[in-house]
């Protein structure tokens, strides 16, 4: 049997990573200012969680939804803690597709509507509505195609309340800083306009923080720069480092009901071990603080560069647009640079490093960058 050729692949087989560097099997270090597409939050083999997994593991791996499972109420209140949402609940599941998917089902359960307002460019995975509600035809299969989503621009608060005033919307989903679609940031005034459209129109607002949450905006949610409380948030990514995991985030309007949203690994007692450890070193090196401060130097360093168009983002989610292509720059990282970045549609370089990234760290990497841009 061989694998499904769906993935364009780089000649490279990373064996090995700690902290912020990988390593291929041939020995090569390289720099990593991806971390695997925002999933690597505390560094790669971080001691801390390698233990708390490996005693995990040979302890108990996993056991069904159907008994307690002591280790999901303590990532509950410790996430609703870290997070400033101690008031809301949580449901586990496995990805940041299904996550989305449960959050939009749950909306429709809460006010019975079918609609749901999507942005351009937006990206909420790659499963039944929220591959539909992910602004790209090319992924979109004609059985995911059932005209629940309305696309509307980012930033456009006029448009958002036109299409809010029909009393027909269910959800609006938004991304906290759109990834995928070139780390393009809601303003505070959109942002703010949308909550108090969706209070008067009973829609609920399900913030996306999959890629732009768990620290990396140098605030635990990317939406909490403009002062907003959606009704849902959805998790995934960063939340326990490399391991499948996924959350949503649940406001105190919704009361459950027995059977209404289930799912068999999400929750699990391994996953759970491998989110609290990461909960443990993001208080104990202060994570977030340090995406804060590594992020506004590398942005205020990039911005130096006359080569790029434009830098966008918060903290170490960073976009850069160039007037012209990147994929020969992006190669010429990796390649020749030994750097590890990943790109948005043609134009945009990705940056998404560990929340680890060290001062010393961002400034190698400017020094690498700046070798190919003279």
């Amino acid at each position: 049997m061989k694998l499904f050729d769906v993935y364009p692949l780089f000649d490279v087989n990373i064996v090995k990573g700690k902290g912020c560097h990988v390593w291929d099997d041939k020995g090569q270090e390289y720099l990593d200012l991806y971390g695997g597409h925002a999933v690597i939050s505390i560094g790669h083999a971080h001691p801390h969680y390698v233990e708390a997994v490996s005693k995990q593991v040979a302890t108990l791996g996993f056991y069904s939804n159907s008994v307690i499972n002591q280790l999901q109420v303590e990532l509950a209140q410790r996430l609703g803690k870290i997070s400033g949402y101690d008031d809301y609940q949580l449901f586990l599941i496995n990805s940041g597709a299904e996550a989305n998917e449960n959050a939009l089902k749950l909306a429709s359960f809460y006010n019975g509507r079918t609609r749901v307002i999507s942005f351009a460019k937006a990206f909420h995975g790659r499963t039944s509505l929220a591959v539909e509600a992910t602004n790209n035809p090319k992924i979109i299969a004609p059985i995911n195609a059932n005209g629940h989503v309305t696309y509307l621009p980012l930033n456009d608060t006029e448009a958002v309340k036109a299409e809010l005033a029909k009393g027909d919307v269910c959800a609006v989903i938004i991304e906290g800083i759109q990834g995928v679609g070139g780390i393009q940031v809601p303003t505070t005034e959109f942002m703010q306009t949308l909550r108090t459209a969706c209070d008067e129109t009973n829609t609920v607002l399900i913030l996306d923080e999959i890629q732009s949450g768990y620290g990396r905006s140098g605030k635990f949610f990317a939406h909490q720069y403009t002062g907003i409380r959606p009704d849902m948030i959805t998790v995934a990514k960063g939340i326990a480092n490399g391991f499948p995991m996924a959350g949503v985030l649940i406001s105190p309007k919704f009361t459950p009901v027995y059977g209404q949203l289930g799912t068999t690994f999400g929750g699990n007692q391994l996953a759970c071990a491998a989110a609290l450890a990461v909960l443990d070193v993001m208080e104990a090196d202060n994570l977030v603080e340090n995406a804060a401060k590594v992020g506004a130097h590398l942005i205020e360093e990039l911005k130096k560069f006359p080569q790029i168009k434009e830098v966008r983002g918060e903290g170490l989610m960073i976009g850069l647009e160039f007037n012209e292509p990147v994929k020969e720059l992006r190669q010429q990282l990796l390649f020749d640079q030994k750097v590890f970045t990943g790109v948005s549609g043609t134009n945009v370089i990705r940056l998404l490093p560990p929340l680890c990234l060290s001062m010393e760290e961002a400034d190698e990497f400017i020094s690498r960058l700046s070798k190919l841009l003279k």
